[in-house]
């Protein structure tokens, strides 16, 4: 038998959640930087990084890997963080992603598959010189 989340833990990390989700990065920062693992993911295998990429806060994406996040970190879909900026659009956070080390082969469908689905050739050619 499993035992049941504490409400409070679980209160507190749908909040770190939300704060990466609104590029609420001092306030994060604050939170990884008391304890917080820089990798935490939710119950459908997000990262910090992965929200924070996918609604388009490049500076949260910065200190989240400065602080020891995986850029390629992969959620329960199989999509990584890169490939979620691509299909949202986010230049400032795949610059960010790939100065991070992030691999725009990694995943499915990857960053790279991605920018081909939406005839995104200045990304193609940015992967290739990564």
């Amino acid at each position: 038998m499993t035992e049941a989340p504490d409400p409070e833990v679980v209160e507190l990390a749908t909040k770190i959640f939300d704060l990466a989700r609104q590029g609420r990065t001092e306030a994060l920062v604050a939170y990884v930087d008391a304890g917080v693992p820089a990798n935490l993911t939710n119950d459908r295998g997000d990262s910090l990084v992965m929200l924070a990429a996918y609604h388009g806060h490049a500076d949260a994406v910065r200190v989240l890997l400065a602080r020891g996040a995986e850029a390629d970190r992969i959620n329960d879909r199989g999509q990584t963080p890169l490939a979620g900026a691509v299909f949202k659009g986010e230049e400032e956070v795949i610059r960010a992603l790939l100065e991070g080390g992030a691999d725009p082969a990694a995943g499915t469908p990857s960053a790279i598959d991605t920018a081909r689905m939406f005839g995104k050739a200045e990304l193609l050619e940015l992967f290739g010189a990564h």
